[in-house]
This record gives structure tokens, sequence and C-alpha cells, in this order.
């Protein structure tokens, strides 16, 4: 049994396919124009939901990324603060040790005690470093000077900075102290090394010509030079151990930037040869439709 093709039904069948090949023809072109195959989500329901959850994970990366250069900062300002205190404390020891030669006079241990208290003024401003706006030495009470004189405080070896961790996170599930307590590597207020309680020692032994009581001092600034050593070496291994975060995060953002550019951005050169092989389908359509509805009834009774 034949089907009688109508003129409504060709021409319906002409109109959709012509609308087809506009519509094909349309996207291409918003591709290339926007650069990217993704532009809502029915273009490709699983691609965009692969799309979403690489751009939450670049985000997440970035923060990361950013914890780890603060992290780096802080790290290499402890580093450098604990470099000048190792220096300034070699400084005292060789003051100290000319200090318990018996022939230096009177004058000559007022001299080494006025150096010995420009040193300790130095290591008070080193105790009180600060990274935007955080002071390095003094635990999660960063907001605070950790070696400020208080009312009915004369010495700065009685104060015992904050201990508490700083605690970073550098990526998923992976957190790590960055901070080092001053009372950890200055000394706290019990300990007979504290490095002020040196320099308060020194300078009132050099004061009272008390060449013993100098000499004293020479073994507590060797074992808190063994101490301070052992501070920075920890910082060492954090800051190797967070540079290589740092690599292996610019990896991933790197790997993951790729992934996000093959399910989002469009391939140019391939969708130019797609839009003018659309574009000529679309014409084609266009001339064929044209001749083939031009005839009509009034035609055929010509």
């Amino acid at each position: 049994m034949s089907i009688r093709v109508t003129s409504s039904m060709m021409n319906t069948q002409m109109l959709s396919n012509i609308n087809r090949n506009l519509n094909k023809m349309s996207n291409l072109e918003n591709q290339i124009s926007t650069g990217r195959k993704l532009n809502k989500p029915s273009d490709d329901p699983v691609g965009v939901t692969y799309a979403l959850r690489y751009r939450a994970e670049l985000a997440s990366n970035e923060q990361y990324q950013s914890n780890v250069d603060s992290g780096l900062s802080w790290l290499d300002m402890t580093d450098s603060a604990m470099q000048q205190t190792n220096e300034i404390v070699t400084r005292m020891k060789e003051l100290a040790i000319q200090g318990t030669t018996g022939v230096v006079p009177q004058s000559g241990l007022d001299a080494i005690r006025e150096e010995v208290e420009e040193l300790q003024s130095q290591l008070v401003s080193i105790g009180n470093t600060e990274i935007r706006g955080k002071y390095i030495f003094n635990g999660q009470k960063y907001d605070q000077a950790p070696y400020e004189l208080s009312a009915g405080m004369n010495s700065y070896a009685d104060l015992n900075p904050d201990k508490s961790a700083v605690i970073y996170g550098i990526s998923q599930n992976t957190e790590m102290q960055i901070n080092t307590s001053g009372s950890d590597f200055f000394g706290n207020s019990t300990e007979e090394d504290n490095i002020f309680k040196i320099a308060d020692n020194l300078v009132s032994a050099l004061k009272n010509g008390d060449y013993d009581g100098v000499r004293n001092q020479l073994t507590n600034i060797e074992t808190r030079t063994t101490k301070m050593l052992g501070s920075l070496s920890e910082v060492g291994a954090r800051t190797n151990r967070v540079e290589l975060m740092q690599n292996r995060l610019d990896q991933q953002d790197l790997n993951l930037t790729t992934l996000q550019s093959k399910t989002e951005d469009a391939d140019i050169a391939s969708l130019m040869i797609q839009a003018t092989s659309a574009q000529t389908i679309y014409q084609a359509s266009l001339q064929t439709s044209a001749k083939i509805l031009t005839p009509t009834l009034m035609d055929f009774m010509r």
C-alpha cells in the first residue's frame, strides 16, 4: 500500500531539515565565537559534571598554593632571624672569651659590657620579628610582641613566648607546623641557657669585674648554640617539605588545567572545518527547497 505524499508533508519535512541544519550551523558558530564547546549543560551533561569538578579542584589547589606561599614566607623569615641570632651569639661568645682574660682592665670590661648590651637589644629586636603583622616567635599569640616588658618586669629572660603550633593546610588531608616558639629557640625562663639570661649574667659579671662569672657563661652559650642550631635544622627540614609540596601543587595545577581545557575548550581548527561544511549544507538545503517548493497549482493549470 503506497502512501500519498502531500505538499504539506513535503513542506514540513523540508522546513524541519532546514531548521536542523540552521541549528547545527548556529551551535558551531557559537562554539567558535566563545572558544568553548560547553556553553550550556545540555551541550554535554557528563562533560559539564567533569568541568565543574575540575573547577572545584583548581579552586582548592589555588588556596593550598596560597597557603604554601605564606608558609614559605614565614619559614624564610624564621630562617633569616635564626641566622642573625647565631651570628650575635657567636659574637657574644667571642666577647665572653675576651672578658675571661685577667689582664683586661675594668675599662676594657666596660667596653665589652656595652657591646653585649647592644647585642642583647638586637636579640630582642629579632625576637620580635614579624611578617605581615604576625610575630613569628609567639605561637598562636602572633598578634602580640613576645619580648615586650610589662609593668613589674625587669628582664627579658622572665618572658615565655607562646608555644602553640601555627598550622597550615598545605594539601588535602595534609597539615604542618610552620612556626618555632621563642621559648624553644631563645630559651624559656626556667633554663639557665636562656640567651637573655646569659646576656644579663654577662653584663652583671663584666660590670663587677667578675672574670669567673663571665667564664661560667661560656658553657651556657655552648648549650644554647647547640639548641639554636637544632631549631635552625628543623626549620630547614620544614622548608624543604613545603617546597616539595609547592612543586607538587604546581604540577597538579597544570594537570587539572589541561583536563579542564580538554573538557571545556573548543578545537577551533576542527570547528572551522565543521562550520564551513555546515554552512554549505544549509545553503544547499535552502536552494534545493526553493526549487522543489516553487511549483504551485497554478503552474499546472497553465
